[in-house]
């Protein structure tokens, strides 16, 4: 499997932590005159032969609750065909409060996470500077939350799906094959024609359109994890629309699906090894010896969990499957960490796991009662089968499992035999239109996180390479992405590139 790439995928703990430095500026050249009209009309764009319609549209805010404005936008099914039809797109927005010089469009990652929900809950991650300047406005990928959805199993069904274990032997491959059938064929019959069109290629002509809708002749965006997927997308996409795009915690788009897999696996180890020393340099920690014994007890629990899934004080019980995401949403944020250790203590002292039942619901957006808060789960693997896929061959993998296994002894195994989740998908992955450097772009800002487990920070260096026009920022720290999350560097950094144009130096760490 691959982990969701997404910012607060547990929102246990999320803080900005003070610090400072300092480097010597300069300005963006292209510094989107236009973008600063102050005026939130459309721009009077046709758009692509046919979807004139859509680019001419008028959006019709409304309020809806402490300040905020939301609305629905039209969209087509297809962007290769103006006749297919017609999708719906949810947006929200928070107007500027100062001195307005354009939109800013975001994005959270997943694929599958929700911009509306996000916007509105981390508001206060955003610089004030930046708020004065813009409309903050989250949107609905299509496929996702309050947008036209991916829709496939119902809850009861999900809820089973999402914590079944598989034997390590040719049964268990069959077994799982069988589910990941079982998931395609619903989200066919449930979803319909849009679920072979949330392609990111499609979300970025949509975020093109959305531009030029909200009135903004260059694109400013902000984009988490996936968010730098489809930011990087869109500026391959649309190289002369770009203004001013920060990629945080990005994905480097050149990558193959096998070598996404295999990174974040050693990302997530990585990440759980940071943990794992810390936790033994405090004076409570369940995890004994040095840091490779205790890598080796949280192993040995989720084996166990296998075997033996943990009794909980609910009638569920807690299997490997559980446990891993358990343990992998609290790797997200450093802030986190107390919860792993008290997850932790409470399964090896009293052989029970509903602090572990508890972490794995936050990251599968669980609610108490057994019904799910998001179509995420849905929404990313519909997204993923169509833009890339794993090797499906069994020689391939197997031996990336055993390449997962050696470089990841902890958490690699979870990560092994991705090739199976599209093999039945009923629609083809999508061809790749954009150009990866997206040649011609002003600057765009990459950000990586130096022990990101998510989104390793080898992407970013990839990323920033990889466009012509990238500028790396380096955050050293623990936790998926940065601005928001980090220190002031990063923080200043990224506001004054989006107020004021003003490009961090290429290499700049914070």
């Amino acid at each position: 499997m691959n982990l969701r790439a997404r910012l607060c995928a547990t929102s246990l703990a999320l803080a900005l932590v003070a610090a400072g430095c300092s480097v010597a500026p300069k300005t963006q050249t292209p510094a989107d005159e236009a973008a600063t009209s102050g005026t939130a009309q459309g721009t009077g764009e046709t758009g692509p032969e046919g979807f004139e319609e859509f680019y001419g549209q008028t959006l019709a805010w409304e309020d809806c609750g402490s300040g905020w404005e939301c609305t629905t936008a039209r969209a087509p099914l297809s962007w290769d065909d103006p006749g297919a039809g017609e999708i719906e797109l949810a947006l929200k927005r928070l107007p500027a409060s100062g001195e307005r010089i354009g939109s800013l469009l975001t994005n959270p990652g997943g694929p599958g996470a929700s911009g509306v929900d996000f916007v509105g809950d981390a508001a206060s991650m955003f610089g004030e500077p930046v708020k004065e300047a813009y409309d903050l406005v989250g949107f609905d990928p299509r496929g996702v939350g309050g947008s036209s959805a991916v829709t496939c199993f119902d809850d009861a069904r999900k809820d089973e799906s999402l914590s079944k274990d598989f034997a390590d032997d040719a049964a268990g491959r069959e077994a799982m094959v069988a589910e990941l059938a079982a998931w395609a064929q619903a989200c066919e019959e449930n979803t319909g024609p849009l679920l072979g069109q949330v392609d990111t290629q499609s979300a970025a002509r949509d975020m093109d359109m959305l531009r030029a809708v909200l009135g903004d002749e260059k694109l400013a965006y902000l984009g988490y994890s996936y968010g730098t997927q489809l930011g990087a997308t869109y500026a391959g996409l649309f190289p002369d629309k770009v203004g001013r795009l920060v990629l945080d915690g990005a994905i480097d788009t050149a990558l193959t699906a096998d070598e996404v897999s295999e990174q974040q696996a050693v990302g997530f180890e990585n990440a759980l090894r940071a943990y794992v020393e810390d936790c033994q340099a405090g004076p409570s920690c369940p995890l004994r010896g040095d840091v490779d014994a205790g890598m080796e007890q949280v192993r040995t629990l989720l084996d166990q969990a296998k075997q033996n899934p943990l009794p909980t004080t609910s009638a569920r019980r807690v299997t490997q499957t559980l446990a891993f995401y358990g343990i992998a949403v609290t790797l997200y944020n450093d802030l986190s960490w107390p919860a792993l250790t008290q997850a932790l203590t409470e399964a090896f002292t009293e052989g029970t796991g509903t602090m572990l039942l508890y972490l794995a619901d936050v990251y599968n957006d669980r609610n108490p009662d057994g019904s799910f808060a998001t179509n995420s789960t849905e929404a990313f693997r519909a997204v993923n089968c169509l833009d890339d896929r794993q090797d499906s061959d069994p020689a391939a993998m197997e031996a990336q499992r055993e390449r997962l296994e050696a470089e990841a002894p902890t958490m690699g195994s979870f990560f092994a035999y991705g090739g199976l989740t599209c093999v039945d998908w009923p629609y083809p992955a999508v061809e790749q239109e954009f150009d990866v450097a997206a040649s011609g772009a002003a600057p765009i800002v990459v950000i990586g996180t130096t022990n990101d487990p998510a989104t390793p920070y080898v992407w970013a260096e990839g990323l920033a390479k990889t466009l012509d026009s990238g500028v790396l920022v380096t955050y050293e720290g623990e936790g998926h992405t940065a601005y928001g999350r980090s220190n002031a560097c990063v923080g200043d950094a990224v506001d004054a590139y989006l107020v004021e144009g003003t490009v961090p130096e290429d290499g700049l760490v914070c």
